[in-house]
């Protein structure tokens, strides 16, 4: 479990400068490269700021919010736009890692999900662009901030809805 849990994070840290190809808000295979900055709503954090790295019909979306200020959540995801009008289809998948203290005298409490976010990003307007989202998810591993708390870890799918704005330089 050790090695799968390393190598994820390695992932998750690497995945953002990874030669791959990535993907484009403007429709159409031949979109180019570039970048979107933007904020998201709910899915992986109740608020996100997310850069999405693109070119043509793919992208490496990295993503860093909160629950509640009082903890920090990290996720990066490769998406797959298809077809050129404003508003797209898209699927992604990625990781996602939330770190967490419970009290103050806990140690910090981890969870790695493996997440799928499939829904609809729409250009507004060059260079603006919304979209929204249902995050499937599904945790991968746990070290929980009590360590008598010797639970086993769900292993359900999650929905998580998510909104997002973004802007493309």
């Amino acid at each position: 479990m050790k090695n799968t849990a390393a190598f994820l994070a390695l992932f998750l840290v690497l995945a953002p400068i990874a030669p791959v190809p990535l993907a484009s808000q403007t429709p159409g295979p031949d979109a180019g490269e570039g970048v979107r900055f933007g904020i998201s709503l709910g899915g992986v954090s109740t608020v996100g700021l997310t850069v999405e790295f693109y070119r043509d019909a793919r992208s490496v979306d990295v993503t860093l919010g909160t629950w509640s200020f009082r903890d920090a959540s990290l996720s990066s995801t490769v998406r797959q736009y298809f077809g050129g009008a404003a508003a797209r289809p898209v699927v992604g998948l990625g990781l996602w890692l939330v770190g967490s203290r419970a009290a103050q005298d806990e140690r910090v409490g981890w969870a790695l999900t493996l997440r799928a976010p499939v829904g609809l990003d729409w250009e507004v307007s060059e260079p603006h662009a919304a979209g929204l989202f249902v995050n499937v998810n599904r945790g991968l591993w746990v070290r929980r901030s009590d360590p008598a708390d010797r639970l086993p870890m769900n292993r359900r799918l999650v929905p998580l809805p998510e909104l997002y704005y973004r802007y493309a330089r």
